[in-house]
């Protein structure tokens, strides 16, 4: 079994920003790409942010110069510093990750259960 759990949502006034963890935890052999994901009220989920386990990254052009992703592997931990926030980044935000299981169980992707970032003044 494997659990990501994220932290660090709340709210915040436009300009302010905010540091989202993503903690991986289980039968984890290691972890490929990481992401963060967001989704607002009447709107589908979207990619904000990915990274490799070497790096690697991409984001949405609505946050590039904005948001920074990063991952600690030995820490199994992802994270999206999340700077100059306008209310339009309003939603939850979800994190995943493709995870290669322990006892020969295969790989498979697990999402968080989410956190709520509200950006209002």
């Amino acid at each position: 079994q494997v659990q990501l759990v994220e932290s660090g949502g709340g709210l915040v006034q436009p300009g302010g920003s905010l540091r989202l963890s993503c903690a991986a935890s289980g039968s984890i052999v290691s972890i490929n790409a990481m992401g963060w994901y967001r989704q607002a009220p009447g709107k589908q989920r979207e990619l904000v942010a990915a990274i490799t386990s070497g790096g690697s990254t991409n984001y949405a052009d609505s946050v590039k110069g904005r948001f920074t992703i990063s991952r600690d592997n030995a820490k199994n931990t992802m994270y999206l510093q999340m700077n100059s926030l306008k209310p339009e980044d309003t939603a939850v935000y979800y994190c995943n990750a493709d995870v290669v299981r322990s006892f020969n169980s295969g790989r498979a992707r697990y999402w968080g259960q989410g956190t709520q970032v509200t950006v209002s003044s």
